[in-house]
């Protein structure tokens, strides 16, 4: 049997199995993970390239009735 590849956690940097045995894949813990979420939600972590929505959607939030 293949041994599971080792990664290392990209936030804490500690090596941990990437397997489907660790469901915090690729990362060493829940704490890990919560922490890499957190830093998507502040947008602390971001994809570089224009943004998807533009001023368009800002506007019809202000004028509901403008379709």
């Amino acid at each position: 049997m293949k041994k599971p590849a080792k990664v290392n956690c990209p936030i804490c940097k500690k090596a941990t199995e990437f397997s489907p045995e660790n469901p915090h894949r690729p990362f060493c813990s829940e704490r890990c993970k919560l922490i890499d979420l957190g830093d998507w939600a502040s947008e602390s972590h971001r994809i570089e390239g224009s943004p998807v929505f533009d001023d368009v959607m800002s506007e019809d939030l202000d004028n509901p009735t403008h379709h």
